[in-house]
């Protein structure tokens, strides 16, 4: 499970491990998902959506409330608080420069292989990772 999050979701949404397992177990005891136990080696636990799982997900995916971002940007954060912004700026521009750099080759790589929604989501981040470039130019630019 921490493997498929860490390959698939994990540039969009931050998943610690120790919140997969809890979440999964939340799951099982809510009856959406079922688990069976691997026998030998790792005793991994493989686990199913069941068909009232199956329903919450069509449910969950059918809803199309609007929920505010919460955008948790440590270095926006710092900003507030008074750091500089000659010393933050810089190693922001040249971060998000990389982040960038990898979702676009994985956009190119990966791109066709990816479901439509799979698509739209990495095209989100690219996006993002833009805006993030510009903001901190911007930032380092402006006079002290």
């Amino acid at each position: 499970m921490k493997v498929e999050a860490a390959r698939t979701v994990a540039p969009f949404w931050s998943m610690p491990h120790a919140q997969v397992y809890a979440q999964c177990d939340r799951l099982l005891e809510a009856g959406l998902l079922s688990e069976v136990r691997q026998s030998g080696g790792r005793n991994r636990r493989l686990m199913k959506l069941t068909e009232e799982g199956a329903a919450a997900l069509r449910s969950w995916l059918a809803d199309s409330s609007f929920v505010p971002v919460e955008a948790r940007e440590r270095g926006i954060l710092k900003l507030w608080f008074g750091a500089s912004p000659r010393v933050h700026a810089p190693v922001q521009v040249e971060e998000h420069r990389r982040t960038l750099g990898e979702y676009e080759e994985l956009a190119e790589g990966v791109g066709e292989l990816l479901t439509r929604g799979q698509r739209e989501a990495l095209e989100f981040g690219i996006r993002y990772e833009r805006m993030m470039v510009d903001f901190w130019q911007w930032v380092e630019t402006r006079e002290p």
